[in-house]
């Protein structure tokens, strides 16, 4: 089986990648959904935190994010152990999801994370792919999708990585700036085609 690390800014077109993977019958992985997942039922992971920067959990037994927010946003230090925890028992999880994936005999698996490169992850993956846009067009998307000002859509992106970094970093980079998403599905399709045919 082949595991393709996915990354990219918000608003380029990740979600469309991974829609194609999974129309090829590959298994996708959203990190982001697994770590939210874990903040609300893996009592280990809880433990661990609880024990790291104290009472956390909210009147349903989960982790109060805002709560935990505010305690490692403002403090560099305590952000990068909270990034040390979190990445360590995402990274174990998503293990576990990609020998289920493996067991079932898929040839293909993404895993989906913001933070892929500066996380363990990357370690699990075989190649890695940045999906890129122009920032003019990832504004709108991002508008159109959530219904923010522009004068916020724009900060978001300004908040994020330069796409420098990813093309650096990335084994391959696919740069959508086509006028539909089913456009730019052609293209990402033609992109893994080859690496899901290799992997059978």
């Amino acid at each position: 089986m082949t595991v393709i690390g996915v990354t990219g800014p918000t608003g380029a077109g990740k979600t469309t990648l991974l829609q194609e993977v999974e129309r090829l019958g590959g298994g996708v992985i959203d990190c982001d959904a697994v770590y939210h997942e874990m903040l609300e039922r893996d009592t280990t992971l809880q433990d661990r935190l609880e024990k790291e920067f104290g009472p956390l959990r909210d009147g349903s037994d989960r982790i109060d994010r805002k709560k935990l927010g505010t305690i490692v946003f403002s403090d560099p230090e305590r952000l990068e152990t909270l990034n040390a925890i979190a990445w360590a028992a995402v990274t174990d999880r998503v293990s576990a999801l990609l020998e289920e994936y493996r067991r079932q005999g898929r040839g293909l698996a993404a895993v989906d994370a913001i933070a892929l490169l500066e996380s363990p992850l990357r370690e699990l993956c075989q190649l890695t792919v940045a999906v890129l846009a122009p920032p003019e067009v990832r504004v709108r998307r991002i508008m159109d999708r959530e219904g923010i000002s522009q004068d916020y859509a724009w900060a978001r992106v300004k908040a994020q990585k330069p796409d420098g970094y990813f093309v650096e970093n990335c084994d391959h980079v696919l740069v959508n700036d086509w006028e539909t998403a089913e456009e730019f599905a052609q293209k990402a399709q033609e992109f893994l085609e080859p690496i899901y045919t290799q992997s059978l």
